[in-house]
């Protein structure tokens, strides 16, 4: 059997901030058959995630491209994987029948041929399927890894964290309270500063926009320093934190959005402060610490059962919405993890 299938391509490489007018939606006929015993197996689209980093992967050229599988350039015209939640609709692999819901690499198109075991059979737990890929995926397994093992936090200790109304940042946040940290952060809006103080709880927010000096702003909200800083955003952000920094402080390095697509900033912290406050700045990605999802499910898992963590999602609907939903990221549009549901079950 053969379906039309749509799916969502960069028209060419994008070297600065994405428009929407940067994507285009290609169809293509597709078999929704595999041959016994290929180990193929088709994927019928259910919930895809946005990711800003994957604005690194659309540029012509960017050093991130030349680390890790999942960084490799995308190709003009050519479909982009993407994490997400899939029903299989036919299978060549012994593992998985036809009706299996799964999740892992497919791709922001209706349908993907995924090769191998490059999927996992999903367990729902009880939890919406959205969650698998938002909170209980890449997204909480980044928040948990990087707070807990890359920060190695202390409780009472002063936490700051930027883009905190976003998929990583809110969650950080909310780790990092029920550790037994004071938790200050920062977002881009009213209503998303209203959102961390408010419904998730945290000591306090500010609105970095409304800042002329980010440096005497967090001087004022840790006015003992920081101790632990969980960076998004990078560029003077990073800087003004870093200056803020107590003795043997820790800097998370999760990613520089900031950075992304102005290749006039690059964050350039005092190294004096790195030096003689014995800093500890780290880059980390999730995928070095997989070692921990076991533990990152079982525990966040408890904590959503006996409600002592919100879940903040950015839902669009429909494959049309993805260009919208992704060049969105990078004005601030999102509150939580972005996500496109591709279709109602």
């Amino acid at each position: 059997m053969e379906v039309i299938n749509k799916y969502v391509t960069i028209k060419c490489h994008i070297n600065g901030a994405p428009n929407e007018s940067d994507f285009e939606i290609k169809t293509e006929t597709f078999s929704l058959s595999v041959e016994s015993g290929s180990n193929n197996v088709v994927v019928k689209s259910l919930y895809l995630s946005i990711d800003p980093y994957q604005i690194n992967r659309m540029k012509s050229y960017s050093s991130s491209q030349n680390t890790i599988s999942q960084a490799v350039g995308i190709v003009p015209g050519e479909a982009i994987d993407a994490s997400g939640v899939g029903r299989v609709v036919a299978s060549g692999h012994p593992d998985f029948e036809r009706g299996d819901l799964v999740s892992g690499k497919i791709s922001w198109g209706e349908y993907t041929i995924v090769k191998g075991a490059n999927i996992d059979k999903l367990d729902l737990m009880g939890f919406p399927p959205s969650y698998h890929v938002g909170i209980l995926a890449l997204s909480g397994l980044t928040a948990y890894a990087g707070f807990f093992e890359v920060c190695k936090p202390k409780k009472g200790e002063k936490v700051f964290v930027s883009a905190a109304s976003g998929s990583v940042g809110n969650l950080v946040g909310q780790y990092a309270k029920l550790f037994g940290c004071s938790v200050v952060c920062c977002a881009g809006s009213k209503q998303k500063v209203e959102l961390l103080k408010e419904k998730l709880g945290f000591d306090d927010a500010f609105n970095y926009k409304e800042e002329t000096d980010l440096e005497s702003a967090l001087k004022r909200y840790f006015p003992d320093g920081i101790d632990i800083y969980f960076d998004n955003v990078g560029a003077e952000m990073l800087e003004a934190a870093v200056a803020n920094m107590n003795a043997f402080g820790r800097v998370a390095v999760c990613g520089v959005i900031s950075e992304y697509t102005d290749t006039a900033k690059h964050a350039a912290p005092n190294m004096l402060d790195v030096v003689y406050k014995r800093i500890t700045v780290r880059g980390f990605l999730c995928i070095d610490h997989m070692n921990l999802f076991a533990d990152f499910i079982s525990t966040t898992a408890n904590h959503l059962r006996n409600g002592k963590i919100h879940v903040i999602e950015d839902i669009s609907q429909g494959l049309e919405s993805i260009p919208a939903a992704f060049t969105g990221l990078f004005r601030g549009d999102n509150v939580g993890k972005k996500i496109v549901q591709i279709i109602d079950e």
